[in-house]
Order: C-alpha cells, then sequence, then structure tokens
C-alpha cells in the first residue's frame, strides 16, 4: 500500500453465522461467510471490494460498520480496535462511519418525508433541530442534486436514482470520515448509475470521504476505486492497484473474471475462460484453495494446502500456490 495514512484496517476479519436445526434449535453447523479477510484503506482512498453474488462482499461491509457482529478478527479505524468496545462507545465512533445500502427502495422509510428521513441521524445524534435541522437538510439535498421542493415529499414519489440520492444525502449527514457503499448502483438504470457515480466522486473530492466500494460489476469497480480486492466464497484471493490489476490478473479466478467483461469492439478477440461447476456452499466448503474445484490450472497442492495472501509485486497480493 502507498504511503497514504491509513484510516481503516481489517485483520483475519470472519463471520460465520450458524445454523440452526431440531426441535430445540441447536446449532448444526455455520455459514462460513467471511472467512478470514485482510485489508487496509488510506485516507481519501477508494477500495473496490468485487465478487460474484454470495461471496461475502456485503457482509464483510456490515461487519466493518457492526451493523453485525464479527465472529472474529480485529477491525481498526483510526487505530481504535473496534470490536472491542461496547456499545456506548460504539455511538460516539458510528457518525464517522456510515452505509449506504444497495436497495433504495427498502433502505427509506415509506412512512417518513424526506426531511425526516435525511434529518433523523442530526435529531438522534443531538447536532441539530427546528429550523437549523431545516436548513442542514436543504443543504444536503442540494448537494446531492435535490431541490427544497422534495422535502416534504416521501419515498414512493422518487425514481429509483432519486432515492438513492436521498440514501447518501443520509450517510453525509453526520459528517462521515468513511462510507461502505454496497452495490448503490446495482439496481438503477445505466444512465442513472453514470450520473451517480459522478456524484459519489465529486463529494469525495469535495469533503475527503473515504470509500469501500462493493459490486460485482468490474467496469463500475474500475470507474471508482483506485485499489482492488477480489473475493471468493468468503476470502480475498487477490488484492492491487486499479492500473496493476487490469494490466495484469495474477490469480485464475481473477482471471476468469475479468475474460468476462463484455468488449464492445466485435473486432477485437479474447480468450474465454469457461469456470466448470457451481460456486460451493459456504456452509461446506472446499479443502485447500476454495477455488480448487473451478480452477482451470488446479495442481495437487491445491486440494490439500489453503494459500496465504502474500505480496508478489510491490502492493500486489495474491493467494495462489502457482504465483511466487
Amino acid at each position: 500500500m502507498s504511503a497514504t495514512e491509513t484510516l481503516l484496517e481489517v485483520s483475519d476479519l470472519k463471520k460465520y453465522f450458524p445454523i440452526r436445526g431440531g426441535v430445540l434449535g441447536r446449532t448444526v453447523g455455520y455459514v462460513y461467510a467471511v472467512d478470514g479477510v485482510s485489508f487496509k484503506i488510506g485516507k481519501g482512498e477508494t477500495m473496490g471490494l468485487v465478487g460474484e453474488s454470495g461471496c461475502g462482499k456485503t457482509t464483510v461491509g456490515r461487519c466493518i460498520l457492526r451493523l453485525i457482529e464479527p465472529t472474529a478478527g480485529e477491525i481498526l479505524f483510526e487505530g481504535l480496535e473496534i470490536t472491542k468496545i461496547d456499545d456506548r462507545q460504539m455511538a460516539k465512533l458510528r457518525p464517522k462511519m456510515q452505509i449506504v445500502f444497495q436497495d433504495p427502495y427498502a433502505s427509506l422509510n415509506p412512512r417518513m418525508t424526506i426531511k425526516d428521513i435525511v434529518g433523523e441521524p442530526m435529531l438522534v445524534n443531538g447536532i441539530a433541530r427546528g429550523l437549523e435541522l431545516r436548513r442542514r437538510v436543504l443543504e444536503l439535498l442540494l448537494m446531492v442534486g435535490l431541490t427544497e421542493d422534495h422535502m416534504n415529499r416521501f419515498p414512493h414519489e422518487f425514481s429509483g436514482g432519486q432515492r438513492q440520492r436521498i440514501g447518501v444525502a443520509r450517510a453525509l449527514s453526520l459528517n462521515p470520515e468513511f462510507i461502505a457503499l454496497d452495490e448503490p448502483t446495482s439496481s438503477l438504470d445505466v444512465s442513472v448509475q453514470a450520473q451517480t457515480l459522478n456524484m459519489l466522486q465529486d463529494l469525495q473530492r469535495r469533503l475527503g470521504l473515504t470509500y469501500l466500494f462493493i459490486s460485482h460489476n468490474l467496469s463500475v469497480i474500475k470507474h471508482m476505486s483506485e485499489r482492488i480486492a477480489v473475493m471468493y466464497l468468503g476470502k480475498i484471493v487477490e488484492i492491487a492497484s486499479k492500473a496493476e490489476l487490469f494490466r495484469s490478473q495474477l490469480h485464475p479466478y481473477t482471471q476468469a473474471l475479468f475474460a468476462a467483461i463484455p468488449i464492445p469492439d466485435p473486432e477485437i478477440s479474447r480468450e474465454r475462460i469457461v469456470l466448470g461447476g457451481d460456486v460451493p456452499s459456504p456452509v461446506n466448503p472446499p479443502s485447500g484453495c476454495r477455488f480448487h474445484p473451478r480452477c482451470p490450472k488446479m495442481i495437487t497442492v491445491c486440494k490439500e494446502e489453503e494459500p496465504q495472501l502474500i505480496e508478489v509485486r510491490k502492493d500486489h497480493y495474491v493467494a495462489c500456490h502457482l504465483v511466487k
């Protein structure tokens, strides 16, 4: 990683969801949603987290904000280990760490006006009320491209893109330093996606924000991120800068992901990488490298020994036995 001051450091993060069964509801197994994830994000940086649906990306984001409690691991925010602090200390820290959820239709209370949705965090935290609250809400709405006319309307009166802007305004209401963006454009039309991404980049420049940008879409990740982490079945398999990763993918899974990116020019041909089988269940992940049942380059050691995420080039980390 570059010399940028580290804002967030995640070390060996794990989240196992228990599976209950039987009459007494005993734990009969676990979903290994996140299993030993580590990375750092520098101040003012956008880190992209990419992978197929169900690989654990969203769980990582929610664990970082402690919306769900991690099973194990460390999360350092500005040097403070936040998995060890109590609810009262976390409540003081929470304004600095916010999230924009994937579904703009489900993340806004349908019974609240936009003024109340955006203003509630400030009211709860004692930052503003009355006319000052209204002034701050209007300032936030203007910042995300909405107007004063929108303040007293309800969520159902807005398009998906506008609702996502409301979600961003709510996330900004407490002047955060870090925002986890959980697939913020996946439910939007392509033209609206571009507007939303450009707005997020503009806000980052103006407010000095740090982003964790979670997505399954590599084109969106490329547009937004400076560094990219590739995730597969609860583990990170490769981390590098955007320029380095788009120039040279070293992990077979990353290579397959990139080979699937559509090329708009029909004259350009590219080798197709077809992965066999389905993604294994996180309830019973494969031994050794989790990608080995689908990997076209698999060797014997891949079945037996789990590869560690090691630096093979400057700031380029890969978890693969084939890469030294």
